[in-house]
């Protein structure tokens, strides 16, 4: 059993309240269990919500409200969900403060991506857990 983004199996959590349905990860979800989450809704925030993009190590919406405090409870959440489970490896969504895995948007808000991972990504590889991009799977 693995654990994935939400709105890869076509459920409409983005921040923008729609999906990112992904064939691959939707064709892996008919032959395996694959447990779907959305850290930022396990932190508390609510669907539509701002964009958000991490600057200078936190998390901000483009009018700079910091959020990261909901982004880390959201990866301490699904942190907490895959030590209950045993769930070794994750499939995430590409480029999210979140669940971005390799490269995440910089911080300005112009589509600008960067080399690195979002914050439950981050936590994740900490506690030894694989994390893949949807694009690698």
């Amino acid at each position: 059993m693995r654990l994935c983004s939400a709105c890869l199996l076509g459920i409409q959590c983005g921040f923008n309240g729609h999906s990112k349905e992904n064939e691959k990860v939707m064709e892996l979800a008919e032959g395996e269990g694959l447990v779907p989450v959305c850290p930022e809704q396990l932190g508390g925030l609510p669907t539509p919500r701002p964009q958000t993009e991490i600057r200078n190590g936190k998390i901000v919406t483009v009018n700079g409200v910091d959020q990261t405090e909901f982004y880390e409870k959201g990866a301490q959440e699904v942190l907490k969900l895959c030590q209950r489970l045993g769930i070794k490896e994750v499939i995430f969504q590409q480029r999210s403060p979140s669940c971005g895995c390799g490269l995440v948007y910089d911080g300005s808000f112009t589509g600008k991506l960067i080399n690195g991972d979002g914050i439950t990504t981050k936590l994740l590889k900490v506690h030894g857990i694989r994390v893949k991009s949807m694009d690698s799977v």
